[in-house]
């Protein structure tokens, strides 16, 4: 897709030369970044990519070459290289708004005692921006900085997939009429459109487990000036602690934290 001024030109990427090779590039770059600093085998990234190791591997020494990741000597797992950090200290100035969602996210871990994180919307997915402890001692590790989730499988991507427009909803499942294959039955199309009715009627979306069983998760959308869902704002925690005794009062503090970001944002974007 081509963007110039307002009018977009859609691209048939498939007749670009050179297109496949820069998607798989793309995808083990993802791979490999969140991986984060333990870094990934290449065993590991041909198999999450799709790739035959052949594959894997010449396209991993060709994004060593330009900086873009790098090979333990000891080890032999990749992970991000320097022209990585270098290209987004440039891109941080346009798309990060982790100094102006840090305090809220502290606070709201605060607040809670839950562990609390910032995710944003990069295409169908979810990344995982901030994370911060809360101080209850038991806590739940399904998510941390850089890791990824499709829209609607974390509370995060169910609460930003429930506030986009209908249309947006139904194309997202048309490209992805197998999330059930690889995220269990709760997640096939009727039971997800279920959930994100639940989400926009209580304003917050709840992952009763659906990931790691007891490892309950709380969602809220935070907006951008257009009034897009663009970011999250979610809780994680053991079951015990999402009862109905203090769900509600969770969603409270979850809901007012989001608002507060997305006014910051809306401000700071003046």
């Amino acid at each position: 897709m081509e963007v110039r001024g307002a009018i977009v030109h859609i691209v048939n990427t498939a007749s670009v030369p050179g297109a496949q090779s820069v998607a798989r590039a793309a995808r083990l770059l993802r791979l490999v970044t969140a991986g984060g600093e333990s870094g990934v085998t290449a065993g590991e990234l041909s198999r999450s990519a799709d790739l035959t190791r052949p594959t894997a591997h010449r396209l991993l020494t060709a994004l060593a070459h330009e900086g873009l990741v790098d090979q333990d000597a000891t080890t032999g797992r990749w992970m991000p290289g320097p022209e990585l950090y270098l290209m987004g200290t440039v891109a941080a100035g346009r798309y990060d708004i982790t100094a102006v969602a840090r305090d809220v996210v502290r606070s709201l871990a605060v607040r809670t005692e839950e562990s609390a994180f910032l995710s944003v919307r990069r295409g169908d997915e979810t990344v995982c921006l901030l994370r911060e402890e809360g101080s209850f001692p038991i806590r739940s590790f399904v998510l941390s900085e850089g890791v990824r989730f499709p829209l609607g499988v974390a509370s995060a991507g169910l609460a930003i997939l429930a506030f986009l427009p209908p249309q947006d909803v139904d194309d997202y499942f048309r490209r992805h009429p197998q999330l059930s294959d690889t995220w269990g039955p709760s997640h096939g199309e009727a039971r997800l459109r279920t959930r994100l009715r639940e989400t926009t009627e209580r304003g917050a979306a709840l992952n009763p487990g659906l990931i790691v069983e007891g490892s309950f998760g709380l969602g809220a959308a935070v907006f951008s000036r257009d009034g897009r869902p663009q970011w999250a704002l979610s809780l994680t925690g053991v079951q015990f602690r999402f009862g109905p005794d203090r769900l509600p009062e969770l969603t409270r503090t979850l809901l007012a934290h989001a608002h507060e970001l997305s006014g910051r944002i809306a401000t700071a974007r003046r």
